[in-house]
């Protein structure tokens, strides 16, 4: 931040003159405006948790703001009544994300479905997503590597609980959800150290924290070419790590697939369906190499850190609300019972580990900000949003609205249970106070991957074990900055065995 006050002091005469010289805006009703600063806006208003400056924005200003940085503004929604106007009643004017520096040259400049403008390429790789790489019929065909992935985890945590050794909860569950998604999409687990699937996760990772960094390029004006951060050179660097890792890859995918059987198809994953239509001269859109590798880095970024952070901050809810812990553990040995482990079918009969689930992502949601580009002119509430205007809907904002949640910064699965003992609202974007994978058509494809895994996950950990603070007290909720909100410090507990008869079988 010093950094950049610097910065704008020294550019100050130039950026004032560039001022001076632009045109006044027409007579357009835009959005109210809360006081900012010359050159900079409201950059001032920001801190290190841009979810929660915003909140505090709102909070004093309105629901529906138009806020500047340097010679960009964009519009904060902060309420479920603006973001469903923005993102379902007029869906058809903001249909894409806006640019982003660093997000831009990692993606193969907007090579994938995350980032890519909306038009015939990303409808092709939605439809693709939809019908193919993560429909039913696949995530039911690698339900066998999930299942084996979360024995092999729980083996890891039996094998040090039993010592009594404390365990960083986080990283275990960070390696399951790699471990899952390497192994779908070629068949490469990440925790054998020297494999290509851990080379790939570890630059995956650096990608993925690049990405979120605040790049000066993206507030417009003379930062645009200057790459004052040295950004452009750290994320070049990155990315040809990355391309040479997955290039040797698809290479040896290619190779086997030359020798592949009939009989052995039913080993395929889901670069292998990529390859098909790269393969294929008739597919309705040609696929590019920088088409499937995007593809990956979305799969990684939106099927892991995502899953296992909401995982993370689940356990560290429970293990401060030990009487919630008790309640899902005793519905789980009800309805599972105690001779075999969880398993992902049993989850929609587990009404209350599901809301355990929605509370984490109200509370803390890994996505705690929606950005849109309008495509085109339209009006919200009232209110002229321009075209190319960005679009900010605070998520995390709206979980904490105390106009649509009862005691909302308290951790209460109970809300949403009805009285039939059934987990009300859907994770779909029907309803738009719980935002949790988007909504309208930009909405995220992985929700079918996420809402196998999370609950899953952590009704195998509440079933088989007790978990132990080390130093008792309470576990702090501090966030830190950071894609998908990470905890600002590690969840440490001790997994103490529960004497469950199947639990034999993973020693």
């Amino acid at each position: 931040m010093d950094d950049f006050i610097t910065i704008l002091l020294f550019m100050l005469p130039a950026l004032l003159f560039i001022i001076l010289l632009r045109k006044p805006k027409g007579k357009a009703k835009l959005p109210p405006s809360p006081p900012g600063l010359p050159i900079i806006g409201h950059f001032h208003l920001l801190g290190p948790l841009p979810h929660r400056a915003f909140h505090n924005i709102s909070q004093r200003y309105g629901p529906l703001l138009r806020l500047t940085f340097g010679s960009k503004s964009c519009i904060l929604v902060s309420s479920p009544h603006i973001a469903r106007l923005c993102l379902k009643t007029n869906d058809a004017c903001f249909l894409n994300h806006p640019s982003k520096t660093n997000l831009d040259y990692v993606t193969y400049d907007r090579s994938d479905i995350f980032m890519a403008p909306y038009g015939p390429f990303w409808k092709f790789m939605r439809k693709l997503f939809i019908t193919q790489l993560l429909s039913p019929t696949t995530l039911h065909h690698h339900s066998p590597v999930r299942a084996q992935e979360l024995k092999l985890f729980l083996h890891g945590l039996l094998k040090r609980g039993g010592l009594g050794e404390e365990v960083n909860v986080g990283d275990e569950v960070s390696m399951l959800t790699y471990n899952i998604v390497t192994t779908m999409a070629f068949r490469k687990r990440c925790s054998d150290v020297k494999s290509e699937g851990s080379q790939v996760v570890q630059v995956v990772k650096e990608l993925i924290e690049l990405s979120g960094k605040f790049n000066l390029a993206d507030m417009g004006w003379l930062f645009k070419k200057l790459d004052l951060q040295g950004y452009r050179k750290v994320v070049t660097s990155v990315r040809s790590k990355y391309d040479v890792i997955i290039e040797r890859i698809i290479r040896e995918h290619e190779e086997s697939r030359k020798d592949m059987q009939k009989e052995h198809a039913a080993e395929r994953d889901l670069l292998d369906i990529l390859l098909d239509i790269y393969e294929d001269p008739n597919s309705e859109i040609r696929l590019t190499r920088e088409n499937i590798k995007a593809f990956f880095l979305n799969i990684f970024g939106a099927g892991t850190d995502t899953s296992s952070l909401t995982v993370t901050w689940a356990m560290a809810e429970l293990m401060n609300h030990p009487d919630i812990m008790a309640k899902a553990r005793r519905e789980i040995d009800s309805v599972v019972g105690r001779e075999r482990l969880v398993e992902e079918s049993d989850i929609a009969k587990l009404p209350y580990v599901e809301s355990i689930v929605k509370e984490t992502f109200r509370l803390h949601p890994t996505g705690t900000i929606i950005s849109r580009q309008a495509t085109q002119e339209c009006e919200v509430n009232g209110y002229v949003i321009p075209e190319k205007m960005s679009v900010i809907v605070n998520v995390w904002s709206i979980g904490r609205d105390a106009q649509y949640w009862e005691h909302p910064l308290e951790f209460r699965p109970e809300r949403f249970m009805n009285e039939e003992g059934e987990s009300e609202m859907s994770l779909k974007a029907q309803n738009f106070e719980l935002l949790v994978f988007g909504a309208g058509r930009r909405m995220c494809p992985g929700v079918s991957l996420a809402t196998k895994v999370v609950p899953t996950t952590l009704a195998a950990m509440i079933q088989c074990f007790e978990w132990k603070l080390a130093h008792g007290g309470e576990v702090d909720m501090e966030e830190k900055p950071g894609l998908g909100l990470p905890r600002a410090n590690p969840l440490l507990s001790i997994p103490v065995p529960r004497p469950l008869p199947f639990l034999n079988l993973f020693t």
